[in-house]
């Protein structure tokens, strides 16, 4: 599937999702989020999907907010004109937030795969991925203070989880650039890579040979942790874990290593 703002393709159960605007750096404009939220609810639907691969075509994964978009809120238009930001229309996220969050709440890994520049929206979009991968030379901002606004798109809540409170202060507050070797050291990248896409891709592959039982299991624990206090957490590993223990995919998984061939996992 290939629209005018994404392009989507899926093999052997792995997502490739590029952002498809190039001559504008894959900026954000209504477009595009509605496209991002289009797909995103069709990967979430897909129960044979096993991993997400995220990145942008051209020079740029995302520079951020649409211009245009900027100047119309100076005249009292609303970013997104068909949304109302000020409702949580998506659980606990209005729509804006949507895009971000939603690669968190979908049931397997993403990996954010980076080139170029990730700015502003683009930055966040990136922090919604468990994984990220950037190539060197890619440049980075949380700039939304350069235009007098703060980041809206889930960036608070998901930066404080990545990087030390002072760094995330300064970097907002300044709105300065960073290098992709700066972001490493500060924990918004996970590896530097020459090809991110390429080693996203051979990444999520490794994990679609893993149970996918196990694997959706292992991304819900990991948000919880993120998100809850130790008890709830260690409630919830013993939960999924005795969901695990016995179930077909996980003695396909013993059965496949000790007869050292492929696992043929069953979906439910």
């Amino acid at each position: 599937m290939t629209t005018d703002r994404i392009s989507l393709s899926i093999a052997d159960g792995v997502a490739d999702v590029r952002l498809n605007r190039p001559d504008k750096l894959n900026a954000l404009d209504p477009a595009m989020f509605a496209a991002i939220a289009e797909i995103g609810a069709q990967l979430a639907d897909n129960r044979k999907l096993r991993a997400v691969v995220l990145s942008g075509e051209g020079q740029a994964f995302c520079a951020g907010l649409d211009m245009e978009r900027l100047v119309a809120t100076t005249e009292g238009e609303s970013i997104l004109p068909f949304a109302d930001l000020g409702r949580r229309t998506h659980g606990i996220a209005n729509f804006a937030q949507h895009l971000v969050w939603l690669w968190r709440e979908l049931p397997v890994p993403v990996i954010a795969a980076v080139h170029g520049v990730a700015f502003g929206g683009g930055f966040q979009l990136m922090l919604g991925a468990d994984i990220r991968y950037l190539a060197p030379g890619t440049r980075l901002a949380i700039i939304e203070a350069k235009w007098g606004l703060v980041p809206d798109m889930a960036g608070t809540q998901l930066m404080r989880h990545l990087a030390r409170e002072d760094v995330v202060r300064e970097l907002t507050y300044t709105a300065r650039i960073f290098s992709a070797e700066d972001a490493l050291g500060h924990g918004f990248a996970t590896r530097i890579v020459e090809q991110p896409r390429e080693a996203a891709l051979e990444t999520a592959r490794a994990i679609a040979d893993r149970s996918p039982d196990a694997i959706r299991a292992a991304k819900r624990l990991l948000n919880l942790a993120a998100d809850r206090d130790a008890a709830t957490g260690l409630a919830a590993e013993t939960a999924e874990q005795a969901l695990l223990l016995g179930s077909p995919n996980h003695i396909e998984a013993v059965r496949a290593n000790l007869e050292r061939r492929p696992p043929q996992w069953s979906f439910t």
